[in-house]
């Protein structure tokens, strides 16, 4: 079985090199920007777009990934819109005929949630931690309005819809044959991020504490101390076979750990060396980070991570 698993992931691990955020869609048929895959049985997911959202990708930039139990599917990310998590439904469909029972929002993000409103009009349960719904609450207006301005027409029918379901820490679900840990492992990338564990089957849907195809964006409210701490203290002793990053391709724990882990640490004692030097926010934005240059999104976020970690660092 371990073989065949091994196998299987690849074989998704091989079209990485299509990871590219040059490519604007990759499955024109279809609203979603590529087609799901299986990267284990009954595990499934459609890989999304490394570049930021825009009209010609849906805002499909993100992991849309699901969960074939045998008793129901549960989704992991409502999408950025209800026509995209429509789009995501027509392919569930295509793969089974067990209702879709259950959606798991990854974190408060508008590609994370926009498309509950799909979703809760299916009568489908949808479950985020606390913090991730306490910011659809309160952002939720504002992450609509920005994805109505790239996405134009393809906005029609959303709206924002809070999850009717919440949990802390963990929270175990059981369908079928599959016994799912719903988990917030620690502060991370941002409020409630979420990481969907299948112990049975050694495979993470991680969310967006893993990154390895593109740049991790720090935010202005971003632990990046913390975010070290939960990985090395929490996710490290589960030990995952399999990652499903919230970006990017289906990988390992290893390669995840190089480009989010390393990267934060690499980041953290270039802007501590650059403050016992004196220097000042205008010169962190010029640290060296060529070691990560070939990530996608490194134009748009090296800066800024730089300047948000300066901002962090500069006060501990």
């Amino acid at each position: 079985m371990k073989t065949f698993l091994i196998g299987a992931v690849a074989a998704v691990l091989a079209q990485s090199v299509w990871a590219s955020e040059d490519i604007a869609d990759q499955y024109p048929q279809s609203e979603l920007y590529s087609k799901p895959v299986e990267v284990i049985p009954h595990v499934f997911s459609a890989i999304g777009a490394t570049a930021p959202p825009s009209y010609e990708n849906s805002g499909h930039n993100n992991n849309l990934s699901f969960v074939v139990t045998g008793d129901g599917v549960v989704v992991v990310n409502g999408g950025a819109s209800a026509r995209l998590a429509a789009a995501l439904h027509d392919e569930i469909r295509a793969v089974t005929d067990q209702p879709v029972r259950l959606v798991i929002n990854e974190n408060g993000q508008g590609h994370a949630m926009l498309g509950n409103s799909y979703w809760a009009d299916q009568g489908v349960d949808i479950l985020a931690h606390v913090e991730a719904i306490e910011e659809i609450a309160e952002n939720g207006d504002f992450i609509l309005q920005a994805m109505q301005g790239y996405n134009r027409d393809k906005a029609e029918g959303t709206r924002v819809v809070v999850p009717n379901m919440s949990f802390e820490d963990r929270k175990t679900v059981e369908m079928g044959d599959v016994t799912l840990e719903v988990l917030h492992l620690g502060p991370a990338h941002g409020p409630g991020d979420t990481q969907v564990w299948i112990p049975a089957w050694d495979i993470m849907i991680a969310g967006d504490i893993a990154f390895h195809e593109r740049m991790p964006p720090i935010f202005a409210d971003t632990c990046t101390s913390c975010w070290i701490e939960t990985w090395e203290t929490a996710l490290v002793p589960l030990n995952p076979t399999y990652v499903i990053p919230g970006h990017g391709h289906p990988t390992n724990l290893a390669q995840v750990t190089r480009y989010t882990h390393d990267y934060l640490v690499d980041l953290r004692a270039k802007i501590g060396a650059h403050i016992e030097e004196g220097g000042d926010l205008a010169g962190a934005y010029y640290v060296d980070q060529t070691n990560w240059a070939h990530l996608d999104t490194f134009e748009e976020l090296a800066t800024k991570n730089a300047g948000r970690v300066f901002e962090e660092m500069e006060w501990e």
